[in-house]
Order: C-alpha cells, then structure tokens, then sequence
C-alpha cells in the first residue's frame, strides 16, 4: 500500500484520522481514545458509513499516526465483541476447551474447521467432531455383508430361508388370528370345556402354519400355569385311506393300547364322550385338510364336530379348510342344535403384509439378496393376483434362479473371448469381467420380472406361441371376428375374415380345404370347438380362449401388431 506523502491534502488527512478513531471505538473496550489534533476537527459523530468506507483502508501510517497503542484485551471477551451470538458460542467453547486440552503437534494435513463437518453442532467439542468427521461415513458402511451368488454355500442358506418349508422365527401379520385361537383354546383347557373351532381362507394365508404355533404355545402355557398339558393330535386329512380313520386316531389318545372292543372307533368314543371317566386330559385335535372327509351323506364330518357337544366330551377340535362356507353348507343340523363350531378366516395377504414377510424371512441373513424395487414389484403381483404367501416365496426362489442363469452365462462368454482374443485384449476383457461381477450381487427387479411372467403365464399362451405362423393367422382372425357381440358363427363366415387379413398382410391366403384343416387342428387343440355338419363351409365355431391370451401371445410378432390393433 502506499504511505501517507508530505503533500497529502488536510481534508485526507482528517478523513484517515476519522477512520482510525472509528476503528478504535470498536475494538477498544474502554472506548475510543482520540488524539488532541483530531479532537478540533470534524466531530466524530457526523461520519457516516459511506464515509468511512470511501477511506483508504490500507493506510498504516496514518492510523499509527492518530490512533493510541492498544490495550490486551481478553480473548473471549474480544470474540464476543467481534461476533454473532451463535459465533461466540461456539468460539468462546473451543477456545475454553482449547485451553484445557494438551498441545497438539501441527500435522501437515490442512485443518478442517469443526463448523463444517456435517455432525458438529454448537455443542460439540473440537476432538468429537474430528472424530466424526472421520468415523461419519462408516456407520453407512456398517450393515450387511455382500451377498456371493457363486458361493454354493451362501445360495443354499438364500434358498433355504426362501422355502416354503421352513418355519419363520415369528408368524407376521396374523397376530390377530393366533390370539384369538389361543385364547379360545386356553379356555377350554382351565374350564376342562370341549369345543370346536372352523380356520378358514384361502390357499398361502398360514392357516396350518398359524395353528402349530398356536399348539406350541399353548402346551407351554399350560405348563406354566400348573394345569395338565392337553394331547395333541395333529393330522392331515389327505392322507387318509378311509375317511373314518380319523376316529381311530383319536381314539388311540383316549385309550391304553391292548385293549380289543368290537364296537366302532366313533360309537366307542360316543359311549366315552357320554359318561364321566378318569381321565383328567383334554385332547387337542388339528385336522387340516378337512373337506377331505366331506362324504356324500356328510356323515363322518357331522359325527366328528357332534364328538364336541357330547356331555363329558373332551375335545377342542380345530378344523382347517380354504372354503369359507363348508359350515353352512355341510353341517346345517349344528347349526339348528346351536353347536356350529366358531369360524376365523384367514383373509388373504395385502402388498403391505407380502412384503413385510419376505424381508423378515430375509432379515434372518447377514447378507443383502434382493433389491428393494424387485421385492416390492412381486408383493404387488402377488397381492393382485392371489394373496398366496407360498406363491411370493416360490417367486423369489424362481428369480434367484434366473440371477444364477445369468451369472453363468456371463461365465461362459467371458471365457469364450478369452481364448479368442490376443494377450493384448486380454486385460481389457479381464476388467470389463471384473466389472460385471459387482452387478450379480443382488437380484434386481429384472429377474424378479422374468420370474412372474413365468409363473403367472398361462400353458395357453405358451400353445399359441408354438403353433405354426398360418394357423396363428387363423386363430388371430378368429378373435377379430368374435369381438364385439359375436359368440358364434360358421366356417364360412370365419374364412371371408381370414381372406380379408391375409389381403392386408399381403400374403397368400390358404385355400377353402386347407383352411379347414387348420381349424381341425386348433380344434383338437382346444382353442376353438367346431360343430358338425355335412358341409364344412355350415359348421359352428366357437373361440374357446381368452382374448386377452391370444393378444399376449402374438404381440411380440410384428406381423400381427397391425391385425391385433
């Protein structure tokens, strides 16, 4: 900067001692201190702002020349002066703290002010927020480990967690359902009380899985609570030869082995049922499947839940099946006797309780294996479609299935070009692999997609994919023709519209006979139903599939995008 020249004019000169009086006024905290030259000129408080600025601040001299020598000021009082009172705040407890801590040796690295580490607050001391300025980005990295899809070993635990098979540690989303079973089944146990229960739903809502929970717990209920642990009886209906066998089953509970009476299994339990016995035990029985035992007098199903209303009886039957109305309309004389047994149903699964339970199952794993969107996409499928938890966990195995597919493909062209390629390219090759590798650590939302078509496709679209192109041409003609009212017409009539595509495709239509052929051949196959007739042209045809599964099928042919629109 320039200093002050002999010749400078007083009006500078009295303007700089202005600026170093200003200067002083805000620094001092005994206030200003004005030299006796100053003191006759221009009163100091007719300077404004616009005159202090319009000073030549890099003036030393001058100031030195006006202005008294400071007084040491107290750090922390000078910082409040100077400051906002969220700065002093945080100035005023690092420099306190400061002052506390031991010398640190000067590193070479540049400082980072603690203002702008993105944990540090007004609160935080200078060493916490270095460490988290460190340490911030790890607590992100801290989770899960990466999922290996070639470690055979890491894919079957994947697998297994995914099985349909395995039993979850908690039961999600049927809380409601458990408790209200349990408790039902806790009364009977303390008022020694028989009764029946009817679980009901659809197929994959946990009904079976519900009920062996709900034995678990209540065998160690009872045993807590000091009353005798009930028998259980857990059978599937299916497996019966005969539908009367399951009174032998119950029976063998209720009586010492070697005993040989020659009464029916169901009237010796009707003559137990119907006196007071010595035995102190209730006997819980689960019977699933139970529209197994439906017979064509709806005897067998009648007697086993009359077993309940007999005087002494003690049975706590629970019943699984998924029709919702077999009650009514299989046991009609319980309900005139008042003893029609209580009915929870299992409602299927929303998007919401799909997904929740396959990232329980999944939480289990100490690895991440799906991508959020791909688990999201199949509870939606799902949901819509059916509610079929055992469908969704099918699902997700099938998209493991394609990501491994992928994985080995991959594998396969990778090494096909290296043993093409020069040494030279070999690098090249080898890091592009490398690279690829990192995006088969996750089943994506592709695979989860490829996964659904192939469940939910139907076999009718997979036939119309398979037929030749002519007689995919007469099947397309079919459905352009029965759209609208149309139900019905002759072969006659169908040959004209099947002309009339072929002469917009502009390709060779097939003769009369040929044709006829052809409709056989889609009639045998059960996509149409052809009629008799003595002249082929008077024959009735009737399209046998969906409109929406022929467009499927032929969409993706670009020959029929025009005839399908």
């Amino acid at each position: 900067m320039p200093s002050i020249s002999a010749n400078s004019s007083p009006q500078k000169r009295v303007l700089r001692s202005h600026a170093a009086a200003l200067k002083v006024l805000i620094t001092s905290p005994s206030g200003p201190t004005l030299p006796s030259r100053c003191r006759n000129s221009i009163p100091f408080t007719s300077l404004t702002k616009n005159d202090v600025v319009s000073i030549r601040s890099g003036d030393k001299q001058a100031e030195s020349d006006c202005v008294a020598p400071k007084p040491e000021r107290d750090p922390i009082v000078a910082t409040a002066l100077d400051s906002t009172p969220q700065k002093h705040k945080v100035r005023s407890r690092a420099v306190l703290e400061a002052s506390t801590l031991p010398p640190a040796t000067h590193s070479p690295s540049k400082w980072k002010s603690q203002r702008r580490c993105i944990s540090a607050s007004p609160h935080t001391s200078l060493t916490e927020s270095k460490v988290d300025s460190v340490c911030g980005g790890d607590a992100q990295a801290k989770g899960k480990l990466k999922w290996n899809p070639n470690d055979g070993e890491q894919l079957r635990v994947v697998k297994e967690a995914l099985h349909v098979s395995t039993e979850p540690s908690r039961i999600a989303c049927r809380e409601d359902e458990q408790n209200t079973v349990l408790e039902f089944c806790k009364a009977c146990v303390e008022q020694e009380k028989a009764g029946s229960l009817y679980i009901c739903g659809c197929p994959g809502t946990g009904k079976s899985l519900t009920m062996e929970r709900v034995k678990g717990l209540l065998l160690n209920w009872a045993t807590e609570a000091g009353f005798v642990r009930p028998d259980v009886l857990s059978v599937n209906c299916t497996s019966f030869v005969n539908t009367s066998d399951i009174f032998t089953k119950i029976l063998e509970l209720n009586q010492s082995p070697g005993k040989k009476i020659s009464a029916t299994p169901l009237r010796q339990l009707q003559n137990m049922y119907s006196q007071k016995s010595s035995r102190n035990n209730m006997v819980l029985i689960l019977a699933d499947e139970l529209d197994y035992l439906i017979t064509k007098d709806r005897a067998v199903l009648h007697d086993l839940f009359m077993l309940t209303t007999l005087p002494f009886s003690r049975c706590i039957l629970i019943g699984i099946a998924n029709a919702i109305d077999l009650a009514d309309r299989f046991l009609p004389r319980l309900a005139s006797l008042s003893c029609k047994p209580i009915v929870v149903t299992f409602r299927a699964y929303c998007k919401d309780q799909i997904l929740r339970i396959l990232q329980e199952r999944l939480s289990e794993l100490p690895y991440i294996v799906f991508q959020h969107q791909a688990l999201e996409l199949c509870a939606r499928k799902v949901a819509a479609a059916c509610g079929d938890m055992r469908k969704a966990l099918c699902i997700c195995r099938s998209a493991i299935e394609m990501l491994e597919a992928e994985i080995r493909e991959s594998t396969s062209k990778s090494n096909t070009s290296l043993e093409e390629k020069a040494s030279s390219e070999q690098k090249t090759t080898t890091t592009s692999d490398h690279m690829k590798k990192h995006e088969f650590d996750t089943v994506r939302i592709d695979h989860m997609a490829l996964s659904l078509s192939k469940t939910y496709r139907s076999p009718v679209v997979d036939t119309i994919q398979s037929l030749p192109l002519y007689q995919q041409i007469v099947l397309c003609s079919s459905m352009k023709h029965f759209r609208g009212t149309k139900k019905e017409t002759i072969l006659g009539e169908l040959y004209k519209s099947y002309m009339g595509i072929c002469k917009l495709s502009q390709i060779q239509p097939a003769g009369f006979l040929e044709f006829s052929d052809m409709c056989r051949v889609l009639n045998d196959q059960g996509l149409i139903k052809l009629g008799q007739s003595r002249e082929d042209k008077l024959k009735k045809l009737t399209l046998k599939v969906d409109e929406a599964d022929i467009t499927f099928a032929l969409q993706g042919i670009r020959f029929f995008q025009n005839c399908i629109q």
